[in-house]
């Protein structure tokens, strides 16, 4: 049997709608907490946040589940995803529990899991969790219920992780950089972290309110961004998403520079640099300028499907250290086990310190290839085999001539449907891509 609420990055949707709702969390908790007993029927879960207004709610309810199963809760408060996963494995905890829907506006939230080892849980634990929702909670005897204690120190230790991640001597004295934390799960930390290493550290969205997170700023917005490193002359920007688990860099040009621009920077410094790079993870949506660009430096290239998961699941099944997604999802193997946005910048930061060369010049490198996503909202999923999508996608891969590639995908945590376009004319593919997207709008709407 297939999932029936875990999706690609746990349960998300709306707060309030079915099954984000407090009564559903409650009974998530007590399901994992009976998933994840130990001998003695017993378990320690670690459970963050992130900055949304609901996130006290739904703290409350994973507690008042877990600790009804007999597991032990330790609360992290608001902390980035990748954090979790870390602490997840340095308190030999059975599992971590992150209350977040990454880069969603603040009217959405979510749960996802990482198992003790920090990695995403496995689809057979997940379908574990499934089958207890569907019996009735049963509250432990009161000598056996689970306590519950707050870890006061856990962005301190998430900071001296980040900052263990490079050279003991390593030092960002003299830089200036300007940091968005997109008034989420970073504000607390990614400042801490790049102004210990000696930065001088211009900060933005780090003033949460619970629900202006991502609100035109961090990774999925880089305007403001982008408009500061250039008022201050900074040497660039670093722009995090509301968990902290995406990184977007801004040069001192002004320009972003996206997930796979920043793959491969940090590949080429491997590479080049004593490092060697087995090889590249990306996924399904990367541009094929940084599979072109893997070739040149002779690293070899696959493609996963889009969800940082897949990328991490890619990786393991080959032995690699290295894989992302454009978004900002950068994964490096050989010191975290999931997408941390801190640590992915602190790793660009390396290349260019050692290279003494800009972000603007490291990127020079990959020469990303036009590519346009247009994101059509759905109500139900369509039928993207219908005669009348599969005519239009026929003409664009015929009018693309084998120089470009058409990608229809659903979307795995929003009721949207990306069409992507990829090809060496940029007004070409724009028209492309909307030509499919009203397709199938036309489609969903029937």
């Amino acid at each position: 049997m297939g999932k029936r609420f875990f999706g690609t990055d746990g349960i998300r949707g709306r707060v309030g709608e079915y099954p984000i709702t407090v009564d559903f969390v409650m009974k998530l908790g007590w399901a994992a907490g009976q998933v994840f007993k130990q001998t003695g029927g017993r378990c320690h879960i670690l459970v963050g946040k992130d900055t949304r207004v609901s996130g006290y709610m739904f703290e409350s309810a994973l507690q008042a589940g877990i600790i009804a199963a007999g597991g032990d809760v330790s609360l992290l408060g608001p902390m980035p995803t990748p954090a979790i996963a870390y602490l997840t494995r340095t308190f030999r905890a059975e599992a971590g529990v992150v209350i977040s829907a990454s880069h969603n506006p603040y009217q959405d939230n979510g749960i996802k899991f990482f198992a003790g080892d920090g990695f995403k849980l496995p689809d057979e634990v997940e379908l574990a969790i499934e089958d207890f929702l569907d019996a009735g909670i049963a509250t432990s005897e009161s000598a056996d219920l689970g306590r519950a204690h707050r870890v006061n120190d856990a962005a301190g230790r998430y900071v001296e992780f980040c900052k263990g991640t490079l050279p003991a001597r390593f030092s960002l004295s003299g830089v200036t950089l300007v940091v968005d934390c997109a008034h989420g799960a970073t504000y607390q930390v990614a400042p801490d972290v790049f102004h210990e290493l000696g930065a001088t550290v211009i900060e933005l969205g780090v003033s949460p309110d619970g629900m202006n997170i991502n609100d035109g700023c961090g990774s999925t917005d880089t305007r403001q961004l982008q408009q500061k490193v250039l008022e201050t002359s900074a040497d660039l920007g670093i722009a995090l998403d509301g968990d902290g688990d995406r990184v977007v860099m801004v040069d001192h040009t002004g320009n972003a520079v996206d997930g796979d621009e920043l793959l491969y920077i940090i590949a080429k410094y491997r590479q080049r640099n004593g490092h060697p790079c087995a090889g590249v993870a990306g996924t399904l949506m990367s541009n094929f300028g940084l599979e072109r660009a893997m070739g040149e430096l002779q690293v070899p290239f696959t493609r996963a499907q889009v969800g940082d998961r897949y990328v991490i699941e890619a990786m393991r099944q080959r032995g690699w250290d290295l894989g992302g997604e454009s978004s900002g999802h950068i994964v490096c193997g050989d010191v975290t086990t999931t997408g941390d946005g801190v640590v992915a910048a602190l790793q660009v930061l390396r290349a260019m310190s050692e290279s003494g060369e800009s972000l603007f010049e490291l990127k020079q490198g990959m020469t990303k290839m036009p590519q346009t996503m247009v994101n059509v909202a759905v109500e139900q999923r369509p039928d993207l085999q219908h005669a009348d999508v599969a005519s239009v996608v026929a003409q664009a891969e015929k009018t693309l001539a084998g120089n470009g590639r058409v990608l229809l995908r659903p979307s795995g945590t929003e009721p949207i449907i990306r069409v992507m376009v990829e090809g060496e004319d940029v007004s070409m593919v724009e028209t492309l891509a909307n030509e499919i997207a009203h397709a199938v709008a036309r489609v969903a709407s029937a």
